[in-house]
């Protein structure tokens, strides 16, 4: 069995976003998936992007604004959002708190290549 902990993973921050790498590729034997937690502190957002792997947003805490391709819509709470393989994607918090959510991918991500900005570190700080 396989459990983690997001204070015991990789984390990257980048522009109020926190991204804790709960499950990458080498992780397990299988690249069937990658899954993230991430935390977005009020008024950040990430920018508009895509990527091969299909993906699904599942807001745990807070509200913001996601546009995947030419739709947009609100998000809050308990919603999850699909982004098909290569869709432009963007999700902006607008709320007074942090905005909280799983993303999960399939297939895994290649992180090297998604992650070539920002800061990974192993100690993270909190966004409160």
């Amino acid at each position: 069995m396989l459990k983690k902990n997001r204070r015991q993973v990789p984390l990257r921050t980048h522009d109020g976003q926190q991204s804790y790498i709960l499950l990458q590729q080498g992780d397990v034997p299988s690249d069937l998936f990658s899954v993230m937690w991430v935390e977005m502190a009020p008024g950040s957002g990430q920018q508009p992007h895509q990527h091969g792997p299909e993906q699904a947003y599942i807001i745990i805490r807070g509200g913001g604004r996601m546009r995947v391709g030419h739709e947009e819509d609100e998000v809050n709470e308990g919603d999850i959002i699909y982004v098909p393989s290569n869709a432009v994607h963007t999700v902006q918090n607008l709320g007074p708190g942090p905005l909280v959510y799983l993303t999960v991918a399939a297939p895994a991500f290649n992180l090297a290549s998604l992650y070539g900005t920002g800061e990974l570190s192993s100690n993270p700080p909190r966004v409160q």
